[in-house]
């Protein structure tokens, strides 16, 4: 295919302003780096637009990998020299695979629950690499679907999707106003486990054999009003230092994993 050498061709210009939230939300794309989190992308069945290769700067199997897995899934393809890829590239990430992709709006009506669902419901949240972790380790754990209240930042900007290594394509991630959420919650019935971190209950209290929701808060302001009340059970993680309360995806990635241990 012919090579892209110029780094004002419109293609590229165009996938190098998905950079920035405002192009994102104006186009609906949104932009994809690294080879690793391309092939989980298209493993997730995400709608791929096109994609951008630069041979010189593979490194290792992964990126030839990727460049296989979207030759094979027919998206549009363009090769380009190392000069045009560092228009394209993010950061640190020159590794010769960008991707741009179409997000499918993610609605509480879409998700999938089996039995004993366990779900993670977070609210407000303000920091891309926490939210993009917190999906990570909701991957890892195994669980059923993970909920955004009312965000403040983009689910697919390209520190989330970095930070969650491309588990943010999945398809068991929802988001919705507080409201919204609140109410869905309600419906299922199921025990509700909100972090706080003046709760008395210790969370190896907390009882995750049957399903659960775990409902956690911003970093700066912690949880709404709203989860408080009948029904709320607050737990914290016990801190016998000077600090009163741990990373918001720490936090995450500890009672995501003692659900797992409990569930079996």
């Amino acid at each position: 295919m012919p090579q892209i050498t110029s780094r004002q061709n419109p293609r590229v210009k165009a996938a190098a302003a998905l950079k920035n939230r405002k192009a994102r939300d104006a186009s609906g794309l949104a932009i994809v780096y690294g080879p690793r989190e391309t092939l989980r992308a298209l493993a997730a069945g995400a709608d791929l637009v096109e994609a951008f290769l630069c041979r010189d700067l593979f490194c290792g199997a992964e990126a030839t990998d990727a460049a296989e897995a979207l030759r094979a899934s027919g998206v549009l393809l363009h090769e380009t020299t190392p000069e045009v890829f560092e228009r394209l590239a993010y950061g640190d990430r020159l590794d010769g695979v960008v991707s741009v992709v179409r997000p499918v709006p993610r609605t509480l009506e879409a998700l999938s629950l089996g039995d004993r669902p366990l779900i993670a419901v977070v609210e407000g949240v303000e920091k891309p690499g926490n939210l993009g972790a917190i999906l990570r380790s909701a991957d890892g754990a195994g669980l059923d679907a993970v909920v955004l209240a009312d965000p403040v930042i983009d689910l697919f900007g390209p520190n989330v999707i970095r930070a969650s290594v491309g588990a943010v394509f999945k398809p068991n991630i929802a988001v919705g106003g507080a409201a919204e959420v609140i109410a869905w919650v309600r419906g299922l019935g199921l025990p509700l486990y909100a972090t706080r971190p003046d709760a008395t209950q210790d969370y190896t209290a907390a009882d995750f054999s049957s399903g659960g929701v775990i409902v956690l808060g911003a970093e700066a302001t912690g949880l709404s009003d709203a989860w408080r009340g009948e029904g709320v059970n607050a737990i914290a993680l016990p801190m016998n230092g000077i600090a009163d309360s741990l990373n918001l995806s720490a936090t995450a990635a500890v009672l995501f994993y003692e659900a797992l241990r409990q569930r079996g």
